[in-house]
């Protein structure tokens, strides 16, 4: 499909997982893109992939974890970027891989909500005030398919928190932005990325048992829902949150 061509598109935490498949199928489908990552290496991988594509808008680096780095991200793809038209708000913290596994509940709890909430908020509020002040846009976050009805565990505890937030959030900045700029978001539900390549064989088992479909969703199953939220057939759809999880059986 060519349905995204003359768009031109952000995606935050493009450099892996969910966010580089939404920023590849983007493409695909026709948009520049650019990404943002908070790695230079691996930002310039995509970014090289996109460029032989010809579907590169632009790198930009940031920790989002720091209000002030985000402050700067703005203040550059204003002056470097001003034409985005979409901006898909994928970067999350990554608190179950890697030193951060081991992090106290606490810890966790403070780089998630800088990073999936703060910044998602500033960002929505600020890119999306120019799409409303121009030809208007699309915005797509991501929340987590659970926040709603809760799940055990320090970690089910931390992501309905945080992500119960970006739901909330993402329904009244919907309101705030309309009729120019539509705002969704998706939830994935069991998705194969870094952590679940590696969880143990009981969180797999718990994955395909907890799907209608009886399997993990991949990066790709989310970056083709928001593909269709972004595209002119979700013209009509705003303030949703659409759920990306197989069909949810419960435990």
């Amino acid at each position: 499909m060519s349905d995204l061509v003359g768009r031109t598109v952000l995606v935050t935490g493009s450099t892996h997982g969910i966010g580089r498949a939404v920023a590849l199928e983007l493409a695909h489908a026709g948009a520049r893109v650019a990404v943002h990552g908070r790695s230079a290496l691996r930002a310039e991988e995509i970014a090289s992939e996109l460029a032989s594509q010809g579907k590169l808008a632009g790198r930009f680096l940031a920790d989002l974890s720091s209000p002030v780095e985000v402050a700067e991200l703005l203040t550059t793809l204003k002056r470097d970027l001003p034409e985005i038209d979409t901006l898909v708000a994928v970067a999350g913290a990554d608190v179950l891989t890697g030193p951060a596994a081991s992090w106290s509940f606490e810890r966790k709890l403070d780089e998630l909500w800088r990073v999936d909430v703060l910044s998602t908020m500033l960002l929505v509020r600020g890119i999306g005030g120019w799409m409303r002040d121009r030809a208007g846009g699309s915005i797509v976050t991501v929340g987590w398919d659970q926040s709603d009805t809760g799940m055990e565990g320090d970690s089910g505890e931390l992501f309905a928190a945080t992500k119960g937030a970006v739901t909330a959030f993402t329904r009244s900045a919907a309101k705030s932005l309309a009729p120019h700029v539509r705002v969704n978001c998706v939830s994935p539900g069991w998705i194969r990325t870094a952590w679940g390549e590696g969880a143990s064989e009981v969180w797999q088992k718990r994955a395909r048992r907890e799907s209608m479909l009886g399997r993990w969703g991949t990066p790709e199953d989310i970056a083709a829902a928001v593909h269709w939220l972004v595209s002119p057939q979700a013209a009509f759809l705003t303030g949703q949150v659409v759920k990306v999880n197989g069909g949810f059986r419960g435990a």
